[in-house]
């Protein structure tokens, strides 16, 4: 049986125009084949989500569908004498809903009315930079291949004293349309490739595109506090639009290189250190270095164990765009000593000797609660 369609899209049978579009535009994105590669099931999903679409979105096939359900497209109009035209209106769809996550016509690509302005392409830059960048944050100058707007055209991809003129087989419109039987299927305009102008004499130092590449020098400005996976966004700063159209952005991605002695989570940094035995016992401090140049003398308790945590306040990173800040966490781990003096051997069993289960109270408890342990079992 086929799905309801207000069900696969996920919404109720009250829902509004707006919130049609909201629930579908994000399962289309979900289930977009060019975010599923080679997965049929997702192209599948897609298309019925598209369907569904189609159906609800128009006034009158919602009202017949609700009146006859999916009987209402079938055998040339079913009880209700409809008939949906999908293929006509696919490219409707798309334009109603992509072309909106793309920014319009104008910004994602072919412009409509037939300008022949193209968006240029966003472009990509990765960055790593240390911990201590990330902490005190940076202006980073990077170099970025790119392409800028033709100063002998302007852009326009035209020899100076021309201008690119209507493309004759689409009328300006960018795109072609071919009935065949009940199906309307639209391309792309094979002549102008969707712009909707053609340039008869192009531009010879741009060879008709508007633009030429060049690499930018750029300033960008690292906050403090910036985390591992951020993406920067400049506006503009991608390659030139094609015969005049806006500029694409610059995205710039950031990795915070490990560091050697720090990890961090969220604003907080966690670190592990070796104390020595003598410490851990009769209790003393040690001095830790932080990111922010300074050091900070920790306090050790006498009797201090093997995985002890100090916390030190306000000694983590930075969170982004506020004034507060993190804390940092130090593990410590008791080193067991090693490459013993003949008089620190005697010295070590002398202190064996007077030693008692108060002590050591962890393992003498322990072995005493396991052999108590395996007595009981061997008298049952």
């Amino acid at each position: 049986m086929k799905a309801d369609y207000y069900e696969m899209l996920g919404v109720s049978r009250e829902v509004d125009e707006k919130g049609l579009k909201v629930a579908f535009r994000k399962l289309a994105m979900q289930h977009h084949p060019d975010k599923n590669p080679g997965d049929a099931a997702a192209e599948v999903k897609f298309k019925e989500l598209a369907e569904a679409y189609e159906v609800l979105k128009d006034p009158q096939k919602r009202a017949a569908y609700d009146r006859f359900g999916h009987a209402a497209f079938q055998n040339g109009g079913g009880a209700g004498g409809f008939r949906g035209d999908f293929g006509s209106s696919m490219a409707d769809i798309f334009d109603d809903i992509f072309g909106e996550m793309m920014g319009g016509r104008a910004r994602g690509g072919r412009s409509a009315g037939g300008s022949g302005r193209e968006r240029g392409s966003d472009l990509r830059y990765n960055m790593e930079i240390s911990l201590e960048e990330a902490f005190g944050g940076k202006t980073a100058e990077i170099s970025v291949p790119t392409t800028i707007q033709c100063d002998e055209c302007t852009g326009s991809g035209a020899r100076p004293g021309t201008s690119p003129q209507t493309c004759p087989t689409c009328g300006g419109v960018g795109r072609v349309r071919a009935a065949q039987g009940f199906f309307s299927i639209e391309r792309t305009c094979p002549n102008c490739e969707g712009r909707g102008q053609v340039i008869a004499d192009p531009c010879r130092k741009c060879g008709g595109d508007g633009r030429l590449p060049e690499e930018r020098k750029l300033s960008v400005n690292i906050p403090a506090g910036i985390e591992d996976g951020t993406r920067i966004r400049l506006a503009g700063e991608g390659e030139a639009g094609l015969r005049g159209g806006p500029a694409g952005d610059l995205y710039i991605f950031l990795s915070v290189r490990p560091h050697e002695f720090f990890q961090r989570d969220g604003a907080d940094l966690f670190c592990k250190a070796p104390m020595s035995m003598i410490t851990a016992a009769l209790g003393g401090h040690f001095d830790v270095n932080t990111l922010d140049g300074a050091t900070t003398r920790v306090k050790v308790p006498e009797g201090t164990q093997t995985g002890k945590q100090f916390r030190v306040r306000g000694k983590g990173m930075p969170v982004l765009r506020s004034t507060q800040v993190g804390d940092l966490f130090i593990q410590v781990t008791i080193e067991t000593p090693q490459n013993l003096s003949r008089r620190q051997r005697e010295l070590l069993e002398e202190f064996e000797e007077l030693s008692s289960s108060e002590t050591s109270p962890q393992s003498n408890g322990f072995f005493a609660r396991m052999k108590e342990f395996f007595e009981g079992l061997s008298e049952t």
